[in-house]
């Protein structure tokens, strides 16, 4: 788990920035400050993307999280606290990346985006089993017991959109018809996929997800499935010996035929009850990072032909 920066250290290292002239919001992936445009953070994938489709060319977008890396346990490096400081809106999700919340609190409070604010998050055993395993109370501590992953129902992240539309318009007033529009447009999208999802779910012969740990609890909240997590909401937390023989006698019990695992994360817990029950495993990308190709729809795309596949949908 995260080590927390303290807020006596995120502040000296943002005095020493500031001592040195600030540093350039710019993004690791080759954003940039632009006089022209609207300087955004993002602090992971799914925010990003919705940051890029909606400000369009009127904006340049930062991710504080780098391709590959595991967001639960971002820490911040000084020129990632610079980007916090300078840039003109920080969008991020309070309770899931704790360096990121305290960096926020410390610093960017009055330019601050938290998406978490839209629309009540779901119970972290939203979708499934409670779970009271070891290795997970920690994370669920910090986030208050919510799951932050409700970029996997498409009707909330359509909701979040619509609010930074909002957000966007205040910053740059001048373009702020630009930025609703471009919401609505996304929206559209989001509204076709999540159509796909619940067309392409409802004949199922199965409805259980066995999964690597418990980040899509929304989508089954929303599909009505019901998901098994090895782990919790933290994807490198080791299971208990117990957990590891009940969720085997659920799959067991459920039939299952596809064990998920995700890209992030080891799969060879995953494999190790595929072997034992007798099934298959399976990508199930919860999106918390940018995937290998497209971006969040097609993964989202990509997500539900595996489901499809794995629960025997016609």
């Amino acid at each position: 788990m995260t080590v927390r920066a303290t807020p006596r250290a995120l502040t000296a290292v943002t005095a020493a920035l500031l001592a040195l002239g600030g540093v350039a919001a710019c993004s690791d992936g080759g954003g940039g400050s632009d006089p022209d445009k609207v300087d955004v953070v993002a602090a992971f994938y799914p925010l990003q993307f919705l940051a890029e489709r909606i400000g369009g060319d009127r904006v340049v977008v930062g991710n504080l999280t780098k391709p590959g890396a595991e967001p639960h346990d971002l820490e911040l490096n000084p020129r990632q606290v610079g980007q916090v400081v300078d840039a003109e809106l920080i969008v991020y999700l309070t309770g899931f990346q704790p360096a990121v919340d305290e960096a926020v609190e410390q610093n960017g409070g009055d330019h601050a985006f938290d998406v978490a604010g839209v629309a009540p998050l779901l119970d972290a055993a939203a979708g499934g089993h409670e779970h009271e395993h070891e290795g997970e109370a920690g994370h669920e501590e910090e986030g208050g017991g919510k799951d932050p992953h409700l970029w996997l129902d498409p009707t909330r992240l359509a909701a979040v959109g619509d609010k930074l539309a909002e957000r966007l318009g205040k910053v740059d007033p001048d373009h702020a018809a630009d930025y609703t529009a471009r919401a609505g447009a996304l929206r559209t999208e989001l509204t076709t996929l999540d159509t796909a999802y619940a067309d392409g779910l409802r004949t199922c012969q199965r409805r259980e997800i066995v999964t690597s740990h418990t980040a899509f609890g929304y989508l089954a909240e929303r599909y009505k499935l019901e998901q098994i997590g090895l782990t919790g909401l933290t994807p490198e937390s080791e299971p208990s010996p117990q957990r590891l023989a009940q969720v085997t006698d659920e799959a067991r019990e459920h039939r299952a035929t596809t064990i998920f695992f995700e890209t992030l994360v080891s799969p060879k817990v995953a494999e190790t009850i595929a072997r034992t029950v007798g099934a298959k495993t399976a990508v199930l990308d919860p999106i918390e990072g940018p995937p290998a190709e497209g971006d969040y729809l097609s993964a989202m795309r990509a997500n539900l032909q595996t489901l499809r596949t794995a629960l025997d949908c016609s």
